[in-house]
């Protein structure tokens, strides 16, 4: 009886160690990214090569993981603001740029629609036709404020439209993540712009019934997602950081497929059947290039 509970102190011990050995990767990703569930389906897949590599993501805006990266904080990032990636690109912060997933971002609001933006020609006439609402006392409109890749594109959406929603009553601003600010809308009956991945889960989940999509178009609205390495990051930790964002590059198929079976199509779209065109839509968003 003593040996077999020696025996079983040296199991727990030992595997107890094995978990406090583990090699932790620290990954600031866009909140979409997880929220979603697909990179903690990422992680497993990896851990089915890679056992022993504890990856840990930290979900925020895209603003605040490049500072995050800034800071050292992390190894990587995962994000979708492409104006800010090449600012801190600029800075020396990050390295190693590979755009490995792409969906569209889309407008969604109550079904009644009382800003009609299901008749809108352009987002920028349903942005226009949303503050007119908004100014009529007949809509809201819910911003996550929070420097997120998401909220870059809002902002840059109304200022292509000439207007400036900020302090208005009927503009409402979150600070929160993405599936945060969809739920928001949902209990106001408001508008928000919204990546469809992040829309479709929470949707398909039953936490958004007063939202519908009343405004999308796939040129106008792409949403590329891009993976880099932080410079400053070193040793053990960069080796496996580097291998884990080269899984999700070479297994792109698993992204494809993801969302499929329970959402009727995928959340998010492989990059590699289009790296030439969105890396060309990339630049023009970070201001590289005017196409």
């Amino acid at each position: 009886m003593v040996i077999v509970v020696i025996a079983v102190i040296a199991i727990y011990t030992y595997y107890t160690s094995l978990k406090s050995s583990a090699i932790h990767i620290r990954i600031a990703t866009t909140t979409s990214l997880y929220a979603t569930g697909l990179l903690s389906y990422l992680a497993k897949e990896f851990n089915t090569i890679y056992p022993g590599i504890s990856i840990d993501f930290i979900a925020v805006g895209s603003g605040a993981a490049l500072e995050l990266a800034a800071r050292g904080d992390v190894c990587a990032v995962l994000v979708h603001a492409p104006s800010l990636e090449a600012t801190y690109i600029r800075k020396g912060v990050i390295e190693r740029h590979r755009i490995f997933a792409y969906n569209y971002f889309v407008i969604v609001g109550p079904p009644n629609d009382p800003a009609n933006i299901r008749n809108a020609t352009s987002a920028i006439d349903a942005f226009r036709r949303i503050f007119r609402a908004g100014e009529e006392g007949r809509a809201l409109f819910v911003s996550r404020g929070d420097s997120s890749g998401t909220n870059v594109r809002e902002l840059s959406i109304w200022s292509e439209a000439g207007l400036d929603p900020r302090g208005r009553p009927w503009y409402r601003v979150c600070g929160c993540g993405m599936g945060q600010a969809l739920v928001m809308a949902s209990e106001l009956s408001a508008y928000t712009l919204s990546d469809v991945g992040t829309y479709l889960k929470y949707r398909g989940e039953g936490r958004v019934p007063n939202l519908v999509i009343l405004y999308t178009n796939s040129s106008e609205l792409i949403n590329i997602y891009s993976m880099y390495i932080v410079k400053s990051c070193r040793g053990v930790e960069r080796e496996y950081a580097e291998k884990f964002l080269d899984f999700i590059y070479s297994h792109q198929d698993l992204i494809a497929r993801y969302g499929v079976d329970r959402y009727g199509k995928p959340l998010f779209y492989p990059a590699k059947d289009r790296e030439p065109e969105l890396y060309r839509i990339w630049r023009e968003f970070a201001g590289l290039e005017r196409g």
